[in-house]
Formats: structure tokens, sequence, C-alpha cells
């Protein structure tokens, strides 16, 4: 970090990674130190590159990014062995610099569980990123709200995160059960799942799904033998893929219209927009209401239908349309 930091300081910001290579000690920042500056984006800065580039090369046994560094360390050889010519001028051998081969990038979850792998912390996103509507119109809990279930015995909560780690497991009468963690943006909780829920779901549980749950919250068992309360327990009511609930779950898209905002423009924009999505089964409402007099009336479109996916939800919001799903 010192050397980093060193020549940024004194020779200003690097331009590539050969740059890089060349001018700080590598005797301080080694191989492993490339790696993981690489996995982290520390050389997203590089806009000629990206991080699929700096790994590409393993199955021949010698990556890029591990030529760029032999690259920087012949070029520092070269500088501290030069000589003084007849003439007093430094003769600089000229290295080729190696080229940047052409490989697909990384994925969204593959590039932030680097990351994560790395640092400990997602640094560029969020894996969830991807699901922030599914998140915010259909979950009504958060995974820490699992720390103390004692106030929502008796409620549906229902949840959506990535599965970071699960364990298929059998008991000692040889039927299956399993233990899985979910992450959401603030929290993690491991969930046991048994019986026949177990049989239902379990195909849902692959590491690095992301998931929707829905749970019902239910009062402990009472012991027998002592007559007290066990914990609260869970009851698994449904699991759903995070990018199957748009079209599962959506049956209808309200937009909702400030009487002093309409105008024949704006009218004509969401009706071009809508226009482009006008090919699904889910029906169309709109909410038209004068906060100042207090009156909103409800039109629900008889015969124009559309199809609710992402694309159509980002233009209503770039657009500056308030909506809703239901």
């Amino acid at each position: 970090v010192k050397t980093i930091i060193q020549n940024r300081k004194e020779d200003g910001p690097y331009n590539s990674i050969f740059d890089f290579a060349k001018r700080i000690d590598l005797r301080a920042a080694n191989k492993k130190a490339f790696e993981n500056l690489a996995l982290a984006g520390g050389f997203d800065c590089f806009s000629n590159s990206h991080r699929a580039q700096y790994f590409y090369g393993e199955l021949e046994g010698i990556t890029f990014l591990e030529k760029a560094i032999k690259y920087g360390a012949k070029h520092q050889e070269n500088e501290n062995s030069s000589q003084v010519s007849l003439f007093g001028e430094s003769s600089e051998v000229q290295i080729d610099e190696p080229k940047l081969p052409i490989c697909e990038e990384w994925g969204t979850i593959e590039k932030l569980g680097k990351e994560k792998e790395v640092v400990g912390v997602y640094i560029s996103g969020h894996p969830l990123d991807d699901f922030k509507i599914e998140l915010n119109c259909f979950t009504n809990s958060t995974l820490s709200q699992f720390n103390d279930m004692e106030k929502y015995v008796g409620r549906e909560l229902v949840f959506g995160g990535v599965l970071t780690d699960v364990q298929h497991r059998v008991n000692k009468l040889g039927k299956g059960w399993a233990m899985f963690t979910m992450e959401d943006y603030n929290d993690s909780y491991t969930f046991r799942i048994f019986g026949e829920e177990y049989l239902k779901y379990r195909h849902f549980l692959v590491l690095n799904s992301f998931l929707c749950v829905k749970t019902v919250v239910r009062d402990g068992w009472i012991n027998k033998t002592t007559g007290k309360k066990g914990d609260p327990r869970l009851l698994f009511n449904n699991f759903q893929l995070l990018q199957d609930v748009l079209k599962g779950s959506v049956r209808k898209l309200t937009i909702n219209l400030d009487v002093k905002d309409l105008s024949d423009e704006r009218v004509k924009d969401i009706y071009n927009l809508l226009s482009g999505f006008r090919d699904g089964n889910n029906s169309l409402s709109f909410s038209v209401f004068d906060g100042a007099e207090r009156i909103k009336v409800d039109m629900l479109s008889r015969n124009f239908k559309v199809s609710v996916n992402h694309e159509l939800l980002k233009h209503l919001e770039t657009m500056d349309f308030n909506y809703k799903l239901n």
C-alpha cells in the first residue's frame, strides 16, 4: 500500500496496468497483491480493460496479470542496469507491452462474489440490486426481523435475499432436512426446514439463488414434561425465484397522476410508452388525484393491457411517473 500511494503522490495517477507494474516496488507488492487488487476492482480505473482479462490464461499456466508483472519487473531491471553511453545518454531497451486478451466480462454475481471473497464486503454494488422492485413491492419484512420472532407470531413474513450457504442433511430416521443461510442488504439469517416443506421446496435450495420466501410465524411447541412453550417456529408457505416474481405475482399496474401535472404532452408521453408494452396480460389502471381538493378518481382500462417487466418500470421511473403494482 505504501509503495502504491508513494508513487501515485510523486508521479501522478497510474494510467494503465503496465504503468502501475513499472512504477511500484514489486518486492513489496507481489503477485498476490496484484490479484487481490484486480478482484476487488482496484484496476477498474483503467478504462481499456476489465477484471476477467487479468485472469485470462490460467489454463495455459500464466495469466495476463502475471505477464504484466513480468513486464514491470523487466522494465525495472533494465532501468537499474542501464549504462551511460559515450554520448552521456542512458541506453534504454524498449520492451513491448503484452497484448490485452479478448474475453467475456464476468457477470455481476461473479464479480461481486470475488469482491466479498477478498475484502469481506461488496464494493461496486450488491447482488440484490437487480431485484429492488421485487423487494420493494412484494416483500414485507427483512431478515433482521427473524432475530426477534416473538413480535411476529401469527403474521406472514415475506422476505427476499440471496442464498449464501446451504447444507442438505439426513436425520436418524433417514428423513431429509436442510439448513440454509439467506442474506439481504443489511443482515443474514440461518433457517432450518424439515419434513414435507423440505421435500416440497428443496429444489430451490441452490447456492447463490435469489429467492422470495413466504413464511408464517407460529407459537413454539409446548414441552409436555415442563409445560413451557418453546421458541417461535416458522412455516414455509412458498418459495419463488426473485426473477420470476414480476411475471408470477403482478396482476395490475396502477399509474398515479397528479391532476396539476397533467398536460397534453404528459398524456402523450405515457401513451407512447405504454403502447410499446401492449403485448401482455396485466391490467392497467390510472389513479388521478387532486391533492388540494382531496379528490381521487380510479380508472381501469377495459381494453388496454400491458406486459409489466423491468424495462417498463425503469422507463416509468425515468419519466418520473409514480406507480403501484398489485
